[in-house]
Protein backbone atom coordinates (compact mmCIF):
# COMPACT_ATOMS: atom_id res chain seq x y z
CA UNK A 1 0.00 0.00 0.00
CA UNK A 2 2.47 2.18 0.68
CA UNK A 3 4.50 2.24 -2.37
CA UNK A 4 0.94 2.57 -4.66
CA UNK A 5 0.89 5.93 -2.31
CA UNK A 6 4.51 7.21 -2.69
CA UNK A 7 3.84 6.36 -6.68
CA UNK A 8 0.92 8.43 -7.32
CA UNK A 9 2.29 11.26 -5.06
CA UNK A 10 5.30 11.53 -6.87
CA UNK A 11 4.58 10.63 -10.50
CA UNK A 12 0.83 11.89 -10.62
CA UNK A 13 0.27 14.40 -7.95
CA UNK A 14 -0.32 18.16 -9.77
CA UNK A 15 -0.39 20.36 -6.15
CA UNK A 16 0.94 19.35 -3.16
CA UNK A 17 0.65 21.18 0.43
CA UNK A 18 -1.15 24.34 -1.34
CA UNK A 19 1.58 24.46 -3.87
CA UNK A 20 1.25 24.03 -7.80
CA UNK A 21 3.27 21.21 -8.96
CA UNK A 22 4.59 19.62 -12.13
CA UNK A 23 4.64 15.84 -12.25
CA UNK A 24 7.85 14.57 -13.58
CA UNK A 25 7.51 14.50 -17.79
CA UNK A 26 10.88 12.52 -18.71
CA UNK A 27 12.05 8.97 -17.87
CA UNK A 28 14.38 10.28 -16.37
CA UNK A 29 13.04 12.76 -14.26
CA UNK A 30 10.04 10.10 -13.06
CA UNK A 31 13.12 7.73 -12.29
CA UNK A 32 14.93 10.34 -10.12
CA UNK A 33 11.46 11.32 -8.15
CA UNK A 34 10.82 7.31 -7.70
CA UNK A 35 14.12 6.86 -6.11
CA UNK A 36 13.75 10.18 -4.36
CA UNK A 37 10.73 9.03 -2.96
CA UNK A 38 12.21 5.73 -2.03
CA UNK A 39 14.87 6.93 -0.44
CA UNK A 40 12.81 9.80 1.83
CA UNK A 41 10.70 6.47 3.01
CA UNK A 42 13.73 4.57 3.77
CA UNK A 43 13.08 1.58 1.37
CA UNK A 44 16.62 0.82 -0.64
CA UNK A 45 16.87 2.37 -4.50
CA UNK A 46 15.57 0.20 -6.86
CA UNK A 47 16.75 -1.31 -10.68
CA UNK A 48 14.39 0.59 -12.27
CA UNK A 49 15.31 1.90 -16.08
CA UNK A 50 13.77 5.42 -17.55
CA UNK A 51 11.39 3.46 -19.43
CA UNK A 52 10.47 1.48 -16.20
CA UNK A 53 9.60 4.59 -14.61
CA UNK A 54 7.95 5.82 -17.95
CA UNK A 55 5.34 2.84 -17.30
CA UNK A 56 5.30 3.48 -13.27
CA UNK A 57 3.89 6.95 -14.41
CA UNK A 58 1.08 4.74 -16.30
CA UNK A 59 0.01 2.38 -13.65
CA UNK A 60 0.44 5.26 -10.88
CA UNK A 61 -2.43 7.69 -13.20
CA UNK A 62 -4.84 4.18 -13.33
CA UNK A 63 -4.22 3.69 -9.38
CA UNK A 64 -4.83 7.41 -8.62
CA UNK A 65 -8.28 6.94 -9.67
CA UNK A 66 -9.45 4.64 -7.06
CA UNK A 67 -8.57 7.03 -4.11
CA UNK A 68 -11.30 9.13 -3.01
CA UNK A 69 -13.07 7.31 -5.65
CA UNK A 70 -16.20 7.66 -3.59
CA UNK A 71 -19.92 6.34 -5.40
CA UNK A 72 -17.44 6.12 -8.48
CA UNK A 73 -15.34 3.04 -6.86
CA UNK A 74 -17.14 0.05 -8.81
CA UNK A 75 -15.99 1.73 -12.15
CA UNK A 76 -12.58 2.62 -10.73
CA UNK A 77 -12.64 -1.42 -9.67
CA UNK A 78 -13.18 -2.64 -13.02
CA UNK A 79 -9.88 -0.98 -13.96
CA UNK A 80 -8.32 -2.47 -11.07
CA UNK A 81 -9.01 -5.45 -12.59
CA UNK A 82 -7.98 -4.76 -16.36
CA UNK A 83 -4.47 -3.74 -14.67
CA UNK A 84 -4.30 -7.23 -12.76
CA UNK A 85 -4.88 -8.90 -15.92
CA UNK A 86 -2.08 -7.15 -18.04
CA UNK A 87 0.04 -7.29 -15.32
CA UNK A 88 0.10 -10.90 -14.62
CA UNK A 89 -1.10 -10.74 -10.74
CA UNK A 90 -1.32 -14.22 -9.32
CA UNK A 91 -0.24 -14.84 -5.84
CA UNK A 92 3.38 -16.80 -5.40
CA UNK A 93 5.49 -17.61 -2.51
CA UNK A 94 8.90 -16.69 -3.11
CA UNK A 95 12.31 -15.71 -1.63
CA UNK A 96 15.99 -16.17 -1.94
CA UNK A 97 18.16 -19.33 -0.80
CA UNK A 98 18.45 -19.63 2.94
CA UNK A 99 15.53 -16.66 3.67
CA UNK A 100 11.74 -17.68 4.42
CA UNK A 101 9.43 -17.72 1.48
CA UNK A 102 7.34 -14.15 1.42
CA UNK A 103 3.98 -13.82 -0.42
CA UNK A 104 4.05 -11.63 -3.48
CA UNK A 105 1.40 -11.15 -6.36
CA UNK A 106 3.76 -11.40 -9.44
CA UNK A 107 4.94 -13.95 -10.92
CA UNK A 108 8.73 -15.07 -10.13
CA UNK A 109 10.04 -13.70 -13.71
CA UNK A 110 7.84 -11.12 -14.00
CA UNK A 111 9.64 -7.37 -14.81
CA UNK A 112 10.36 -5.29 -11.84
CA UNK A 113 7.13 -2.94 -13.25
CA UNK A 114 4.89 -5.94 -13.64
CA UNK A 115 6.30 -7.15 -9.95
CA UNK A 116 5.40 -3.39 -8.41
CA UNK A 117 2.18 -3.21 -10.75
CA UNK A 118 0.84 -6.25 -9.66
CA UNK A 119 1.45 -6.05 -5.86
CA UNK A 120 0.16 -2.74 -5.91
CA UNK A 121 -2.82 -3.38 -7.50
CA UNK A 122 -3.01 -6.41 -5.47
CA UNK A 123 -3.00 -4.69 -2.25
CA UNK A 124 -5.61 -1.70 -3.20
CA UNK A 125 -7.64 -4.40 -4.29
CA UNK A 126 -7.60 -6.73 -0.77
CA UNK A 127 -8.55 -3.46 0.60
CA UNK A 128 -11.85 -2.27 -1.24
CA UNK A 129 -12.59 -5.80 -1.29
CA UNK A 130 -12.45 -6.18 2.42
CA UNK A 131 -14.94 -3.22 2.44
CA UNK A 132 -12.41 -0.72 3.23
CA UNK A 133 -12.11 1.43 -0.30
CA UNK A 134 -13.15 4.97 2.31
CA UNK A 135 -9.52 4.34 3.79
CA UNK A 136 -7.91 5.45 0.25
CA UNK A 137 -8.19 8.76 0.88
CA UNK A 138 -7.01 12.05 -1.30
CA UNK A 139 -5.86 15.51 0.57
CA UNK A 140 -9.40 17.83 2.03
CA UNK A 141 -7.17 20.93 1.75
CA UNK A 142 -7.07 23.30 -1.34
CA UNK A 143 -4.75 22.64 -3.97
CA UNK A 144 -3.23 19.42 -2.26
CA UNK A 145 -3.99 16.69 -4.37
CA UNK A 146 -1.88 14.17 -2.51
CA UNK A 147 -3.14 10.73 -1.44
CA UNK A 148 -3.20 8.61 1.55
CA UNK A 149 -3.99 5.39 3.00
CA UNK A 150 -6.60 5.97 6.28
CA UNK A 151 -4.70 3.74 8.97
CA UNK A 152 -6.62 5.53 11.70
CA UNK A 153 -9.48 3.89 13.69
CA UNK A 154 -12.58 5.62 12.86
CA UNK A 155 -11.67 6.20 8.88
CA UNK A 156 -11.80 9.99 9.85
CA UNK A 157 -8.41 10.84 8.15
CA UNK A 158 -8.86 13.93 6.01
CA UNK A 159 -5.42 15.65 5.44
CA UNK A 160 -2.56 13.80 3.65
CA UNK A 161 -0.30 15.82 6.50
CA UNK A 162 -0.28 17.91 9.49
CA UNK A 163 1.11 20.65 7.19
CA UNK A 164 -1.84 20.46 5.41
CA UNK A 165 -4.58 19.96 7.97
CA UNK A 166 -3.04 22.90 9.61
CA UNK A 167 -3.43 25.15 6.67
CA UNK A 168 -6.86 24.55 6.12
CA UNK A 169 -7.97 24.91 10.09
CA UNK A 170 -6.10 28.36 9.84
CA UNK A 171 -8.12 29.46 6.60
CA UNK A 172 -11.37 28.41 7.94
CA UNK A 173 -10.16 30.53 11.29
CA UNK A 174 -10.20 33.50 9.29
CA UNK A 175 -13.18 32.85 7.42
CA UNK A 176 -14.66 32.88 10.44
CA UNK A 177 -13.08 35.59 11.82
CA UNK A 178 -14.07 37.71 8.68
CA UNK A 179 -17.74 37.20 8.98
Amino acid sequence: MELAVLLVNVLAADSAHGRPVTPPLTGGERLAAIHSGLSAAGRPPSGLTTADADRLAEVAGEVRLLYGAGDCLPEAAARLNDLLRRHGAVPTLHGDPGKPLRLAFHRPDATLVDAWAADMGTALAMVIGVGQGARLGVCQAATCSLVFFDTTRNASRRFCDLSCQNRAKASAYRARRRT
